[in-house]
């Protein structure tokens, strides 16, 4: 019994796994269908759920559009509505307007009608008296010619060789006085002209006063003995010639012992000429082909010196930055003298004085110092080129590069141009300090002082002057006039006087500028 209850026991346990896993598969199955059935369900649930949910925010949404379009929709119409408007009232405007040009046009047209009606009467009229005149005409030339014809018959000669005899004998009658008309104009021509002649000299003469001429245009170069101006001569004049030739001077040997003088305008052919002669006397050996070498030789020389002298002069002023072609301008001007003063020496002279003027008024020193060294740059050439010293400058800084400042310096500095910058001003009163100072210039100081008691002298003594300046080392008179005694015209002849007797009575060098100045002034004090 206990073995069949253990054997039962021990089928018991057979069977218990299997039927558990059974029971586990049923379940399992179970499980796995009815899972996704009650998700499914679910899920329908959920999707009902959610279009009940959209259909409601879709009827909302299309209830609020509805209502935005048709807000849109009003607005639209309105904007249209004031659009159209707006086009109504444009329209009825420019149908106003052309309304109105209409009727100027019509208006217009009945007047270019009436116009062009009374045109129509106008040139029936003209024609009508055009055949009256005509007509007059015709009447008259039968009248005219029939006179003709009875004089031709009564003078017994035709109408031409009526006119030949009145012609002769007018020639005949007024030939004489044709003669002495022309012969009294070529006679006051010639006066004309010599008195012109006269002014050019004197003023010329007046320019370059003996001693200045000497200075600007002779050089003398002494010799050793008479002997060596047979040397330079040479065989039928062949080392003069050449030596003439090549430097582009005269050489004047004359009876003077033991000098020979050199004469050119050029300042720099001078020198050239001067240094030439110089080293041939010392060589000794005076011949075409020593010439040549020896002036090539100097020529050389004189650029490097003139080159050197407008670096130093740069240097000296503490000027940097100048066109170095510029600086050989400056160089020249050591060679070049006005009014026996030294053209370099004046223009380092005017530099300095700008500088310390302009450092006076906290102007720019190095820019006042360029100005005034450069503003006689144009003498450096002068000789060589046409136009005033001024001119040439100019083009010559305008050519470099220069500062405006510097050019209008170089412009203004004799009054020829308006001056623009303080500085140029400065350059104005350096340039008459230096060259006006006593001893500057080959001018006695006595005579200086003379010369401007004179001048003011001359405009003290016309009546209604009552007072005058002599400026610019007498280079410009200033005339103070009443008001009241002379008149504008008056003003004119009162300097046109004032000219001829300077002109007439005095000897001075350059120009002299005359102002007559006539103000009236009217004051008042508020107290």
């Amino acid at each position: 019994m206990t073995g069949k209850i253990l054997a039962a026991d021990s089928s018991m346990l057979i069977w218990l796994p299997i039927v558990c896993a059974v029971v586990g598969i049923l379940i399992g199955m179970a499980v796995v269908f009815f899972i996704p059935f009650f998700k499914k369900q679910r899920a329908n649930k959920n999707a009902q759920k959610i279009l009940r949910d959209a259909e409601i925010k879709a009827e909302h949404i299309t209830k609020n559009a509805q209502l935005d379009g048709k807000q849109t929709v009003y607005e639209m119409k309105q904007e249209a509505n004031k659009e159209i408007q707006e086009r109504k009232r444009e329209v009825a405007d420019q149908e106003r307007n052309l309304l109105q040009r209409e009727q100027n046009i019509d208006r217009r047209d009945g007047q270019l009608t009436q116009k062009e009606k009374a045109i129509d009467d106008k040139n029936e009229l003209l024609n009508r008296r055009l055949k009256e005149v005509d007509k007059k005409e015709a009447t008259l030339q039968e009248k005219i010619d029939s006179i003709i014809s009875e004089l031709e018959k009564v003078a017994q000669m035709t109408t031409q060789e009526a006119k030949d005899e009145l012609f002769a004998r007018v020639e005949s009658k007024v030939s004489k006085e044709i003669a002495l008309f022309v012969k009294n104009k070529e006679e006051e021509a010639k006066e004309e002209c010599e008195e012109k002649a006269r002014e050019m000299l004197s003023m010329a003469m007046s320019k370059f006063a003996q001693d200045t001429v000497q200075e600007r245009t002779v050089s003398v170069v002494a010799l050793p003995n008479d002997e060596m101006k047979g040397r330079i001569i040479g065989r039928e004049g062949r080392n003069i010639r050449s030596l003439e030739q090549l430097l582009g001077v005269d050489l004047i040997i004359d009876d003077t012992p033991e000098v020979i003088t050199i004469s050119s305008f050029n300042p720099i052919r001078r020198e050239i000429a001067r240094m030439s002669l110089e080293a041939l006397i010392k060589d000794g050996r005076i011949q075409p082909g020593r010439i040549e070498e020896i002036v090539e030789k100097c020529k050389k020389e004189l650029d490097e010196t003139i080159h050197k002298t407008g670096q130093e002069v740069a240097f000296k002023l503490g000027l940097p930055r100048i066109n170095k072609e510029l600086l050989d301008y400056v160089g020249r001007l050591k060679y070049r003298t006005s009014y026996g003063q030294n053209a370099l020496d004046h223009s380092v002279e005017v530099a300095l004085l700008c500088g310390s003027m302009a450092a006076e008024l906290g102007l720019d020193q190095n820019l006042a110092k360029r100005a005034g060294l450069l503003h006689d740059i144009g003498k450096a050439c002068d000789f060589e080129s046409d136009g005033s010293h001024v001119e040439i400058g100019a083009r010559l800084a305008k050519k470099y590069g220069e500062p405006d400042v510097v050019i209008n310096a170089i412009e203004s500095h004799h009054g020829d141009a308006e001056a623009k910058y303080i500085i140029s001003y400065l350059v104005q009163a350096a340039d008459t300090l230096s060259a006006a100072r006593p001893g500057a210039r080959s001018e006695i100081l006595e005579n200086y002082i003379k010369r401007i008691e004179q001048l003011e002298t001359i405009c003290n003594s016309y009546e209604g002057v009552y007072q005058s300046y002599a400026l610019q080392s007498g280079r410009e008179l200033r005339v103070m006039v009443a008001f009241d005694k002379i008149d504008d015209i008056g003003a004119f002849q009162l300097a046109k006087e004032i000219k001829e007797r300077i002109e007439n009575e005095m000897t001075y060098p350059g120009q002299i500028k005359i102002n007559v100045i006539r103000e009236f002034r009217a004051t008042e004090v508020a107290k």
